[in-house]
């Protein structure tokens, strides 16, 4: 574990002397030294490793939902060289469920090149951090912030919440001129002293306090200092990205099994959707009951009646999926295990990345 670093001398709130800048540090500050989280698995730690393993897993997820992952995740790759000497199939496979497998497969890239490049050591200075896969500003802030007491400010999702609010700042985040707004304000609250704690602060600010929906301003440290909370407006800050219509997207999916009850699995291209992931072969949703040539498989099926649609829903689309019960035909398949396809054995699982729905088909199988 790394040795953990000196604090820097106080300083001033930020780079501004306004005392409502100072105010809203001190307050907050009070606030996580009587009710901060202090019980996660990755709370105050200095690794820059171990701290920048929970930051990727928290992207877009709950703390609920990360935890017993980031155990099992750290339990596993302890050190970046242990996940950069990994196989990326068994870090999918560890990553099973959690979403958004870009970020394991990034978190699997960015292993490697730290391991390779900077011989095992994290980059101290911001921006080769963020040359890292997957690691943006915000991300790498928040590293160096928790890992070694740099000041630099962040500005993820809570924390825009929670600046928004607090300046009424109008428009919707995603735009460049409101980031940009967000950007600066952030500048001037971050600390130079105590930088640690007032990043967790005000992350946790945004995540148990200044909530989206019916945010607890009753329970807010810095409700005071608020403007929307003063105008009984904070639902409405920040705005809500517009709103579009997902499309919706159909696919079979061919629950192939042998005479020994193994399931026919395929990996997916290396990018776009689940990449890297083990799936099922896919084909055309409206398949009926039929006995057929699958070439592309070398595989002769007696396919079932479709099961009943299920839904997966993408940031940007949702996915219809037809599950297709089949059959091998005799002779006995000719499909041997190779790079691309397996035959997998629901009674022992091996450590192949699947995709969270063909997960569950699998599990009712049995």
């Amino acid at each position: 574990m790394p040795s953990r670093p000196k604090r820097p001398p106080p300083h001033v709130f930020g780079k501004s002397r306004d005392p409502r800048t100072r105010r809203f540090g001190k307050q907050l500050l009070n606030w996580f030294d009587r009710r901060g989280r202090r019980d996660l698995p990755w709370s105050r730690s200095r690794d820059p490793y171990r701290i920048w393993v929970s930051e990727i897993m928290l992207q877009q997820t709950r703390v609920a939902t990360v935890i017993d992952y980031y155990r099992r995740f750290m339990a596993r790759f302890p050190s970046v060289n242990q996940l950069a000497d990994a196989d990326l199939d068994e870090v999918l496979h560890r990553w099973t469920g959690l979403g958004y497998y870009a970020r394991a497969r990034n978190l699997h890239r960015a292993a490697r090149i730290v391991a390779d490049k900077y011989y095992g050591r994290f980059p101290t200075d911001l921006d080769a951090l963020v040359q890292l896969p997957g690691i943006g500003r915000s991300t790498a802030s928040a590293i160096l912030a928790f890992a070694l007491l740099q000041r630099h400010p962040i500005l993820d999702g809570n924390v825009k919440r929670v600046l928004a609010r607090l300046h009424r700042v109008d428009g919707w985040p995603g735009k460049r001129a409101v980031e940009k707004r967000l950007w600066i304000l952030a500048e001037q609250y971050t600390p130079g002293d105590r930088v640690d704690d007032y990043t967790q602060a005000i992350m946790d600010l945004g995540s148990g306090v200044c909530l989206r929906r019916n945010p607890r301003c009753g329970a807010c440290p810095v409700a005071g200092l608020c403007a929307a909370h003063r105008h009984g407006d904070a639902e409405a800050y920040p705005a809500r990205a517009p709103r579009k219509v997902k499309p919706v997207k159909e696919t079979g999916m061919l629950l192939i099994r042998n005479e020994r009850g193994e399931v026919l699995l395929e990996q997916r291209p290396p990018s776009g959707i689940w990449g890297g992931l083990w799936g099922l072969p896919e084909c055309a949703a409206d398949l009926g009951s039929t006995t057929r040539d699958f070439n592309t498989l070398g595989l002769t099926l007696k396919t079932g009646r479709p099961c009943e649609v299920i839904r997966h829903t993408f940031t940007h689309f949702h996915l219809d999926i037809t599950p297709i019960p089949a059959r091998v035909r005799a002779p006995l398949d000719t499909v041997m295990d190779n790079q691309n396809r397996v035959w997998y054995n629901p009674e022992q699982p091996r450590m192949l990345g699947l995709a969270a729905p063909v997960k569950r088909l699998i599990e009712k199988l049995n």
